[in-house]
């Protein structure tokens, strides 16, 4: 990888977990193709089971890579396009994408990631027969975890995820605001939406689930917090 965000991730620790560096052998494909419900609905990940929470599981993991490359951008200052034309994105096992590289700058990155949000959303709630607001708000769940992994990364999650409501805010309705709350001094993501991973087989509640009953999610997150410190 060269060009301009490889020198964003140059700054970032752990770019490769982050999904700023495609690993060896991930297939590479235009971030257009994801606009495409034919291309979508073979992807063998959304073949299998309720479409729903195929759909759903699928873009919790591939939303997350596909805002890596701008929000890295932004983090460190070098501001990076998510238009999707800009964008390739790289596929793993399963057809999940796990990397994906932005090659121009951008001045309006709030802009290019509404372009993507509303070319992509529709498509995906077109295969799996579903409203798309579910769909936006795993997209601002996506945003805020982004940034708190880069702030953490970066060493400075409060400036980092400071970022995430005036993004959202430039982004626009009907992207939900993003929310942390700070449990022993560590900071998480209050989220607005529900990955269905758990409807999966063999898949668990995720500890910051808003379904769980708040005394108990606020009991993981201190136990989450205390492996923190």
């Amino acid at each position: 990888m060269s060009g301009i965000q490889a020198q964003v991730a140059a700054r970032v620790r752990g770019a490769v977990a982050l999904g700023l560096v495609p690993p060896s052998g991930a297939e590479a494909v235009p971030a257009t193709t994801l606009t495409d419900p034919a291309w979508l609905a073979e992807l063998p990940a959304l073949r299998s089971g309720d479409p729903r929470v195929a759909v759903t599981v699928w873009w919790y993991s591939a939303s997350a890579v596909v805002m890596a490359p701008v929000l890295a951008g932004l983090a460190v200052g070098r501001p990076l396009s998510a238009r999707l034309e800009d964008t390739t994105v790289f596929l793993g096992p399963g057809s999940r994408p796990v990397a994906a590289v932005s090659g121009a700058p951008d001045a309006d990155p709030a802009g290019g990631l509404r372009e993507c949000l509303e070319a992509v959303i529709p498509a995906l709630a077109e295969v799996a027969g579903m409203r798309e607001r579910p769909l936006w708000g795993i997209a601002t769940d996506s945003l805020a975890n982004g940034l708190l992994s880069l702030g953490r990364a970066l060493g400075d999650v409060p400036a980092v995820t400071a970022v995430a409501v005036p993004l959202a805010r430039a982004i626009g309705s009907p992207l939900p605001e993003p929310r942390y709350t700070d449990v022993a001094g560590v900071r998480f993501v209050s989220r607005v939406s529900c990955c269905l991973v758990d409807q999966l087989p063999h898949g668990s509640t995720c500890v910051s689930c808003p379904n769980r009953l708040p005394a108990e999610r606020q009991a993981l997150l201190e136990s989450t917090a205390r492996r923190f410190g």
